[in-house]
C-alpha cells in the first residue's frame, strides 16, 4: 500500500495551519514564551515539526550492519580478567573493551580460550608501545582487524595534561604502530569533553578538531601507509533526542571532513552511557538513565555500545552490576528488536532538524577552531578548558536549580537513604597533584556537591 493511499481519508494539514490551531488554544499566551524552549546549544525546540519544512535528511547508518554489546574489563590479573571475559561473553557480550595497564600483561594468558574470529577487541592501553603491540598482532594473526587499538595521543593528553612521554617520542611510536598494518588503530576519545561539562556542539566540535589533528599529521607523514578507520569513543546523556541527533551529525561531520583528505568515509562509533548524570543517592535511578541512554546510543547509529553498572561511581566491579548491565542491551536487542531496523530515525521531522542544526552549529565551531591553529594550540592554551568549563558551570546552574532534574537527588529525596557505609570507591572527582604540561580535562558529575553535603550530615 501506498504512503498516498494510506492516508488519502485524511486531508493534509500544513505547518501554518497547526500553528495558527495552537495559538488560538493559547487564547491570547505567548507560543514563543510558553511552547518554544532553548537547549543549552542555542536550539530552539518548537512544539511540532512538520514536513513541509526545509530540513536535510540525512543518509546515516553504521558502519557495521549490526550493533554489538561490549563490556569493559581491567586486564591488570590477567587470570581474573580473563575468567571474566569468558563469563561476561557467555551471558551475551560480543565485543571486549580491555584495559592494559603495563606492558607485563600476557596476552596470551589474557585471550587464553576466547575465539578471536567470533568477537571484536577494544583496547585501552595506559602506556604506549610498539613491541606490545606487535606481540598483540602476532597473537592475532589472520584476525587483527577485529582489534580496535583506540591509539588517542591527544586523548591521553587532554585527560592527563601529559604526553605518554614526549610529543616527540609518542608521535615517533604513533607511527610505527600506524605502519603495523592495523585497519583500526586510531581513536578520538570524546568522552571526556562531554564528562566533564560540554555541550553538544562543542563535543561534535572538538572531536572533529581533535581528529583533524590526526588526518593532518598523516597527511604529512607519507611513511604511513595504511588509510585507519577512525574510531570515536562517544558518552551519551540523557537528553533522549538530542542524543540520537548528535551521533547522527557526528557521521555527517566525518564524512565531510574525511572528503578533504580522501580518507575512509566510515567511522566506527563507541557510546557509552555518561557519568555526568550518575548519583550515589537513589542510585537505582541510574539503571533508568543508563537505558534511555543505551536506547540513544543504539537508535543514533553507534557500532559498539557499552554500558556502565548502576553502582559503577561507588561499588567495585560485582557480578550483580554486571549483569544488569548487558541484560539491558539484552533486552534491548532480544525483546525490544532494535537490532531490526538499521536507521530507525531516518526521516523523522524532529530529529533531522535537530541533526542538522547540531552538525551546523558543530562546524562553525570547528571552522573557528582551525582559524587560529587548531585543537591542540587551542588547548595547550587553555582555551578548549576555559569553554567546558563554562558550559559546565551553565549546567551545573540549572541543576541547582533544579531546572535540571535528577530525581532521589535534587528532587523527590528520600531523606532515609544512607549511603556512607556503602561506599567502596572515591565516587568525586578525583584530581592528581603532579607537574603537567597542560590543564588537564577532568570528569565530574553534577551531584557532587550535593552529595558530599548529605554525607556530611549522615
Amino acid at each position: 500500500m501506498s504512503r498516498k493511499d494510506l492516508f488519502s481519508d485524511f486531508q493534509e494539514v500544513s505547518s501554518k495551519a497547526w500553528k495558527q490551531k495552537i495559538q488560538y488554544d493559547l487564547k491570547g499566551v505567548d507560543y514563543n514564551e510558553t511552547l518554544v524552549w532553548e537547549s543549552p546549544e542555542g536550539i530552539k525546540v518548537k512544539p511540532f515539526y512538520h514536513q513541509d519544512e526545509e530540513v536535510l535528511v540525512a543518509a546515516v547508518s553504521r558502519a557495521e550492519s549490526q550493533w554489538r554489546i561490549a563490556q569493559p574489563i581491567y586486564a591488570g590479573d590477567t587470570k581474573k580478567a580473563n575468567e571474566r571475559a569468558k563469563t561476561y561473553l557467555e551471558k551475551g557480550a560480543e565485543s571486549l573493551f580491555v584495559t592494559f595497564p603495563s606492558e607485563a600483561i600476557e596476552v596470551h594468558e589474557l585471550f587464553d580460550g576466547i575465539a578471536m574470529s567470533k568477537i571484536k577487541i577494544h583496547c585501552r592501553f595506559e602506556f604506549l608501545s610498539t613491541s606490545y603491540i606487535q606481540k598483540l598482532s602476532a597473537f592475532a594473526g589472520d584476525y587483527r582487524n577485529h582489534i580496535h587499538l583506540n591509539i588517542d595521543l591527544i586523548g591521553n593528553l587532554a585527560s592527563t595534561g601529559n604526553w605518554f612521554k614526549n610529543l616527540e617520542s609518542d608521535h615517533r611510536r604513533f607511527d610505527e604502530i600506524m605502519d603495523l598494518g592495523f585497519s583500526n588503530t586510531i581513536a578520538v576519545d570524546v568522552r571526556h569533553y562531554q564528562n566533564a561539562g560540554s555541550n553538544m556542539v562543542q563535543e561534535l566540535a572538538y572531536a572533529l578538531a581533535h581528529a583533524n589533528e590526526y588526518l593532518n599529521h598523516l597527511a604529512q607523514n607519507i611513511r604511513v601507509s595504511t588509510e585507519p578507520v577512525f574510531t570515536f569513543q562517544v558518552a551519551i546523556g540523557s537528553n533522549y533526542f538530542f542524543e540520537i541527533a548528535k551521533l547522527r551529525a557526528l557521521r555527517i561531520l566525518w564524512q565531510s571532513l574525511a572528503v578533504e583528505y580522501g580518507a575512509k568515509k566510515i567511522c566506527h562509533i563507541v557510546a557509552v552511557p555518561t557519568k555526568r548524570n550518575k548519583t550515589l543517592y537513589d542510585y537505582n535511578t541510574n539503571m533508568l538513565r543508563t537505558t534511555t541512554e543505551s536506547m540513544s546510543a543504539v537508535l543514533g547509529g553507534a557500532d559498539t555500545v557499552m554500558n556502565m553498572p548502576y553502582d559503577a561511581i561507588y561499588h567495585k566491579n560485582n557480578e550483580f552490576g554486571d549483569r544488569i548491565a548487558i541484560n539491558q542491551f539484552l533486552l534491548l536487542k532480544e525483546e525490544s528488536y532494535f537490532d531490526k531496523v538499521q536507521n530507525a530515525a531516518e526521516g523523522t521531522y524532529y530529529i533531522e532538524s535537530l541533526t542538522h542544526q547540531l552538525a551546523e552549529k558543530a562546524l562553525t565551531l570547528f571552522k573557528n577552531i582551525e582559524k587560529v591553529g587548531g585543537f591542540l594550540k587551542q588547548l595547550k592554551a587553555g582555551t578548549i578548558q576555559k569553554k567546558i568549563k563554562e558550559s559546565a558551570a551553565k549546567e551545573q546552574m540549572l541543576f541547582d536549580a533544579q531546572k535540571i532534574v535528577l530525581v532521589g537527588t535534587n528532587k523527590y529525596r528520600n531523606e532515609a537513604d544512607k549511603m556512607k557505609d556503602t561506599i567502596e570507591l572515591y565516587p568525586f572527582m578525583k584530581t592528581n597533584p603532579q607537574k603537567t604540561l597542560l590543564e588537564p580535562i577532568i570528569a565530574k558529575r553534577l551531584a557532587e556537591a550535593t552529595e558530599q553535603n548529605r554525607l556530611k550530615d549522615e
